[in-house]
């Protein structure tokens, strides 16, 4: 094949990259829209539009400004979130089990919350910077327990459910011995949910989101360049010990801060991955297209949790439901090809 024939080809394939992740973008605007205009009772567009841009809508503003428009801003910012730091986990390990929510890092942010919620007494931006910590510690444990001169995906996955296991059950403990009031908050925090949202709950996360998510996105080519292999990474010129670094600390941070936020909303770091990469195909980075597919799934699994189902979930429970069955069909297909 000619040069100008790869060059064409290239370029064929970043225009279906684009016009995906243009779609999807879409979607999340209109799917956002839709759960400003939808709940209990329709609120017409005009009257939304006015909320948003701040002038007098005495029929909206409480509904719209308080209620549903924070809720909204908190999934869609939790959901790329986790989207993005799942898909990058997923590609520099070279593994779709190696998602931020399967590998404990998640669990050491939740099990902190418990402590600090049960034994601490802690509530507020106190108990979100102990979660934070706790995510970042974890992910130190892990990484310098599975460190043998370098980072094996399959050794990183293994150490990481054995802790995800331990720490699931300090959790379990933490909570047979908690008193009825304190439980029913650990719940809640644990299942994962943007009830009660509020707006100034999404400034932190927004922060990290652009701070974090940028720098994931920055190493998008070298992360490309990783799924090659260390080796031909390198030959290509990706300084790999920098990209890894950078990239495992953006996306544990991330993970960290939109744990800290709404609880760890399961499977969609786990789920968005692949998803991403199934719509856009060999045609570019999945990172971006991750973040869009988090948002999704989390808008849309918020809005069913409380108006399409028999009764009111919050929205891990739904995302919940949607992920296990994924997780079992990945591990039966790696059965039949006998993979690791």
């Amino acid at each position: 094949m000619t040069a100008p024939r790869i060059a064409a080809l290239r370029r064929a394939r970043m225009r279906g990259w684009r016009r995906t992740t243009l779609g999807m973008a879409a979607a999340v605007v209109a799917l956002v829209a839709l759960t400003l205009m939808l709940g209990q009772n329709f609120t017409p567009p005009g009257e939304v539009w006015h909320v948003l841009t701040g002038q007098d809508a005495p029929g909206a503003a409480f509904v719209v400004g308080q209620l549903r428009l924070p809720r909204a801003a908190l999934a869609l910012l939790a959901g790329a979130s986790f989207g993005l730091a799942g898909a990058a986990f997923q590609t520099l390990l070279r593994n779709p089990l190696a998602s931020p929510d399967i590998i404990g890092i998640s669990s050491g942010a939740s099990a902190a919350a418990v402590l600090g919620i049960v034994v601490l007494g802690l509530e507020g931006a106190a108990l979100s910077l102990l979660a934070v910590a706790a995510g970042i510690g974890v992910a130190v444990l892990i990484t310098g327990l599975s460190f043998r001169g370098g980072i094996a995906g399959t050794r990183l996955i293994l150490v990481g459910i054995g802790i995800s296991a331990m720490l699931d059950s300090v959790i379990a403990y933490v909570l047979a011995r908690a008193p009825a009031w304190d439980l029913l908050e650990a719940m809640r925090w644990l299942t994962g949910s943007v009830n009660g949202a509020r707006l100034d709950q999404a400034l932190p996360l927004a922060l990290a989101l652009i701070v974090c998510g940028g720098l994931i996105l920055s190493r998008a080519r070298d992360l490309e360049a990783l799924r090659l292999g260390e080796d031909t990474a390198a030959a290509l010129g990706v300084r790999v010990g920098r990209a890894r670094a950078t990239v495992i600390l953006a996306a544990v941070a991330l993970i960290a801060v939109a744990t800290a936020v709404t609880g760890p909303i399961a499977f969609v770091a786990f789920l968005s991955g692949p998803i991403a990469a199934r719509m856009t195909g060999p045609r570019g980075s999945a990172l971006l297209p991750a973040a869009l597919v988090g948002a999704l799934l989390v808008l849309a699994g918020d809005y069913a949790g409380q108006f399409l189902l028999p009764a009111r979930y919050p929205v891990g429970v739904v995302t919940g439901a949607l992920g296990a069955p994924y997780l079992i069909l990945l591990i039966i297909r790696a059965n039949r090809i006998g993979a690791t």
